[in-house]
C-alpha cells in the first residue's frame, strides 16, 4: 500500500484535502439534535410519571433487575433534562453538545434497557431513537471543525 502524496489545499497549506459531510450525515446531526431535544422531553414526561404514581405503568414480579419505580423516575427525568439541553446545544452548533450528546445517547439506551419490563414497546422506540442519534452525531464533522 503506498502513501497518498499530499496535496495543496484551497486555503495554500499542504495537507490531506478536506471530505464533505454527506448530505446524510449534515441532516441526520440535525435531525439527531432535534431526536435528542425530544427525546429529552419525553424522558421527563415518562419520569414525572414514574414519580407521580408507582402504579402508572404494570407491575412486573421477579424481574432481575428491580429498582423501585420512583427512582426509575427520578433518573429517567434528570437524563431527560441533559438530553434536552444537549439536543438544544446541537442545534445551535455548540461543540460541547456533541461529545454530551453521544454520551446521554448511550446512557438513555442503558436506561431504557433496563426500563424494558415496564414499558416495552416504549422503550424499544426510545433506544431505536438513541441508536440513531449516536450514529449520525458520531460521523457528522461540522465546517468549523474542518478548517
Amino acid at each position: 500500500m503506498t502513501a497518498q502524496p499530499h496535496s495543496r489545499t484551497s486555503s495554500g497549506s499542504y495537507g490531506p484535502a478536506p471530505t464533505r459531510n454527506s448530505p446524510w450525515a449534515t441532516g441526520g446531526a440535525t435531525f439527531a439534535g432535534v431526536l435528542l431535544l425530544l427525546n429529552g422531553v419525553l424522558a421527563v414526561f415518562q419520569g414525572i410519571s414514574a414519580i407521580a404514581r408507582d402504579d402508572v405503568y404494570a407491575r412486573i414480579g421477579d424481574y432481575v433487575y428491580k429498582i423501585n419505580l420512583t427512582g426509575w423516575g427520578w433518573i429517567l427525568l434528570v437524563l431527560g433534562v441533559i438530553a434536552a439541553f444537549a439536543g438544544w446545544g446541537i442545534l445551535t452548533g455548540a461543540a460541547w453538545a456533541r461529545v454530551v450528546g453521544i454520551a446521554l445517547a448511550s446512557l438513555s439506551l442503558i436506561a431504557q434497557f433496563l426500563f424494558l419490563p415496564y414499558a416495552p414497546v416504549w422503550s424499544v422506540i426510545m433506544m431505536a431513537i438513541d441508536v440513531f442519534v449516536i450514529w449520525s452525531l458520531a460521523v457528522y464533522q461540522p465546517e468549523s471543525a474542518r478548517r
